[in-house]
């Protein structure tokens, strides 16, 4: 089942499942994971533009994708950052895949046109998830990031949510809902 976070009740199965990815290796850069109040606090933050869901399996919090603006300057209004997190026992049942097709849905519904994925690399699943959501590589930071002892490199990978003309865009709205509502 896939829903909308709920901050209050979210909050602390998101923090858990995402402090692994912090403290256990470089695909975060965070160095310290947010605790439950923290993690609250991004959810409220984020949803009041872009949507942030949840996916529950076997009645608990398994994994979590969200956007957020790409940059502030106005003409990035219609992309988005996107990121996906799935519980590490739960990798590899078609989750993190599933997060993220609903998440487009509703992007492409907000009027939002692209997507960008930034993966710390190396990470061929990663990688494997994104080129087969469609996602292309644009480019490589080399060396942008100082953690565990060492400098890593992010590749980004961009996607369109829909096929774009020169036309000028219709305006974002409001992040949309499952099941249709606005």
């Amino acid at each position: 089942m896939i829903r909308h976070a709920d901050a209050r009740t979210d909050a602390a199965p998101c923090a858990a499942i995402y402090a692994p990815f912090v403290t256990d290796g470089v695909i975060s850069f965070e160095v310290d994971p947010p605790d439950e109040a923290a993690m609250a606090a991004r959810i409220q933050e984020v949803s009041a533009t872009h949507p942030w869901l949840v996916t529950e399996q076997d009645g608990a919090v398994a994994g979590y994708a969200y956007a957020d603006a790409h940059h502030t300057r106005a003409a990035y209004r219609w992309a988005a950052d996107v990121a996906v997190y799935v519980d590490p026992a739960r990798h590899r049942r078609g989750l993190g895949r599933g997060l993220y097709e609903a998440l487009f849905a509703l992007l492409a519904r907000q009027r939002l046109r692209m997507v960008c994925a930034g993966v710390t690399l190396p990470n061929d699943a990663s990688v494997g998830l994104h080129e087969a959501l469609g996602f292309q590589p644009v480019g490589v930071y080399r060396s942008i990031g100082w953690k565990a002892g060492a400098w890593w490199d992010v590749g980004w990978w961009q996607r369109p949510l829909e096929a774009g003309g020169d036309e000028p865009p219709m305006e974002p709205t409001a992040p949309a809902r499952l099941g249709g509502r606005p």
